[in-house]
């Protein structure tokens, strides 16, 4: 009986952490799974009709990261193939909007694709902002396939430290 109880014990917590493992996955994913809605037809019409809409993907990852010090907000995210001119951003009360396209990027010739997994289209991803920020000092650049911003904080939400004097 004892095999049978380490059996049922063993099984228990396999089953346990793969829960916990699925849970952890979703939870991290959720922000960054991005949808993307397909591109205007008419602009991309070769591309379209070598790609049956029902094999393209409208979801995609868009991974992102939020820094908060003590002068500044950074957002980081990973737009790979995207250019500046790909991307629009704005600040919208305490809320990061960024917007843009991931144009559509592939082999020419007779081969035909077996396997698709990127997607393109236009997308849109948010990030709500934990302080307020200065949105018209804000500064974006684009490089090796990553956006990063840097939004200066509100003087009132970046806090004055108060010196004790004795006496």
């Amino acid at each position: 009986m004892d095999k049978l109880a380490e059996l049922k014990h063993g099984l228990e917590e396999t089953w346990h952490s793969l829960g916990e493992g699925w849970r952890q996955l979703r939870e991290r994913a959720s922000e960054s799974l991005t949808r993307f809605t397909p591109v205007n037809r008419s602009r991309h019409s070769l591309e379209d009709a070598a790609s049956p809409p029902a094999l393209a993907s409208n979801w995609g990852l868009l991974a992102g990261d939020l820094y908060e010090d003590g002068e500044q907000i950074v957002v980081r995210l990973e737009v790979p193939g995207m250019v500046k001119e790909d991307l629009d951003l704005e600040v919208r009360g305490d809320v990061l909007f960024i917007r843009g396209e991931k144009r559509l990027e592939q082999e020419q010739g007779d081969g035909r694709y077996r396997v698709r997994q990127c997607t393109f289209g236009h997308f849109r991803r948010s990030f709500r902002l934990p302080a307020p920020v200065i949105a018209e000092k804000a500064r974006a650049k684009c490089s090796n396939g990553v956006l990063r911003i840097e939004l200066p904080k509100e003087e009132r939400a970046r806090g004055r430290r108060i010196e004790v004097r004795s006496g």
